[in-house]
């Protein structure tokens, strides 16, 4: 790959890709957030004492939001202790623009207090297990991994901070670093405030940039989860010692469980159970504490994952693409947006490109991940490639623009999706009126099997679709047949 093509940390700040890998950092992207998580679990199950620290002070920290929880506070309070800005310089969570994201705020701040005062009123105080950060997403109403995951690197920025300063000291060029301010470094329980302090860190732009290590990170859940819990629910059950609490809970629980209940049904009963009987949860993180030595496994294997993805079939997409037109600028969006995509359909089948859509050597099941691998190859162009923007009516995959009077909206869908229906008619259509797009939009759909290519020709066929020039359909069929037997 060329070096005119920046995507990671390694390339805008003059420093190789093993040395990040040797001091265990993550080569993060500097064009667009990777999908990962700083996942708690890692840090209390750790081996590592300054690890174990940082999950002691963040416990403490929530003990004190504890304290203060059934407390009527001033909204000044409220934002100072409840109030989370993300962390968006480390790079990482589900922002497919860039590093912005929405941070914790008045809702999580509602939220949190609620359940601090109901659901996780013994919160510090648990019987059979530690305590956990993640016990604060295991109700439906609460908080996700990716929130889970920004209150912890709030909580532990300040250590981030130290961590990338001494990389950066080491390894990166002084022109590259500035001094920041870094308000959230810790809290001083004397005066109950979080204290700042100055830290030397890599620049972009008018910016610092954060690294994470490693064996902190994980990919979509964490090692504690209300997913998993919910599919875990019979094994919680299975390890409830006492007779009698587990003939209440069985009996509250299919006592209100409708017959042949959907998952959203069993998930609201559930919510029920845990506002009724809030331990059964302590007895699934017991269970999750016994097997805790998996979570670093798991995290490992997706993490590599995530790497083979992002970071070894990325850049060997780019060089790829880099060999066609690909990155030659064309002045209409329309033009430019159909033609790339048609490079990397090209590419995808008859350069065996293909396999760089696959993770474990299966096809892509998250198209959030489809589109983040496009937004990192189209970097180069001279258009305003916004990926995620949102103009009211929800965001589309790409708006593709070379000034306001020229505009066109990309979809990148899997074929898989169960709501390909809707998003083939629809949501493309609504995203170029609310963006007051000049041309129709450009529907790229990825296929895995003859099986999803036949349910994509009945959908087009069905509606009319089938000569469309700008849905392109993009054949990704694992092992295919060599040219000598095709």
């Amino acid at each position: 790959m060329g070096s005119r093509f920046k995507i990671y940390f390694s390339d805008f700040f003059g420093v190789t890709p093993e040395v990040i890998a040797e001091y265990g950092a993550f080569n993060i992207s500097l064009i667009n957030d990777l999908p990962l998580f700083v996942d708690p679990f890692l840090l209390f199950h750790s081996e590592n004492p300054e690890y174990q620290q940082l999950h002691a002070d963040m416990i403490s920290y929530v003990r004190f939001l504890k304290t203060q929880s059934g407390n009527q506070l001033s909204p000044g309070a409220l934002k100072m202790w409840f109030y989370f800005p993300e962390i968006k310089e480390n790079w990482l969570g589900y922002s497919k623009s860039g590093n912005g994201g929405r941070g914790l705020g008045k809702t999580f701040a509602r939220v949190l207090k609620l359940n601090l005062t109901q659901v996780f009123k013994d919160f510090g105080n648990e019987v059979h297990t530690g305590t956990h950060l993640e016990k604060l997403t295991l109700v439906k109403n609460g908080i996700g991994k990716d929130q889970i995951s920004d209150f912890t690197c709030n909580l532990i920025c300040g250590f981030l901070a130290k961590y990338t300063e001494e990389f950066a000291k080491k390894h990166i060029h002084k022109s590259r670093l500035a001094k920041f301010n870094v308000p959230k470094v810790y809290f001083d329980s004397r005066t109950k405030s979080w204290a700042a302090k100055q830290f030397l860190l890599p620049k972009f732009g008018d910016q610092f940039v954060l690294l994470t290590p490693v064996d902190i990170l994980t990919k979509d859940e964490a090692w504690i989860s209300h997913r998993g819990f919910v599919e875990d629910y019979s094994s919680v059950m299975s390890s409830i010692d006492n007779d009698q609490l587990r003939s209440q809970i069985n009996t509250y629980f299919t006592s209100t469980l409708p017959l042949d209940a959907t998952q959203e049904e069993l998930e609201t009963t559930l919510e029920k159970l845990i506002n009724k009987f809030p331990v059964v949860l302590d007895y699934y993180i017991r269970l999750r504490e016994k097997e805790g030595s998996g979570a670093r496994v798991l995290s490992s294997e997706k993490l590599k994952q995530a790497s083979d993805l992002f970071l070894t079939q990325l850049k060997e997409l780019v060089g790829r693409l880099d060999k066609t037109k690909f990155y030659q600028t064309i002045p209409n969006s329309f033009v430019e947006g159909l033609e790339r995509v048609k490079y990397l359909k090209d590419v995808i089948e008859k350069q065996d490109g293909y396999k760089l859509f696959l993770v474990g050597g299966k096809p892509l099941k998250r198209e959030a991940d489809l589109q983040i691998m496009f937004k990192l190859t189209w970097f180069a162009s001279a258009f305003d490639a916004n990926a995620e923007v949102n103009n009211g009516r929800g965001p589309a995959d790409f708006v593709v623009s070379y000034g306001s009077a020229d505009k066109t909206i990309i979809e990148f869908k899997l074929a898989s999706n169960n709501k390909l229906e809707g998003n083939l008619l629809k949501q493309a259509e609504i995203y170029t009126d609310a963006a007051r797009a000049t041309h129709p939009p450009i529907k790229a759909i990825l296929y895995f099997s003859m099986t999803e290519l036949a349910k994509v020709q009945r959908l087009l066929k069905k509606h009319g679709l089938e000569r469309k020039k700008e849905i392109v359909l993009i054949d990704a069929i694992p092992e295919k047949a060599s040219a000598s037997k095709a």
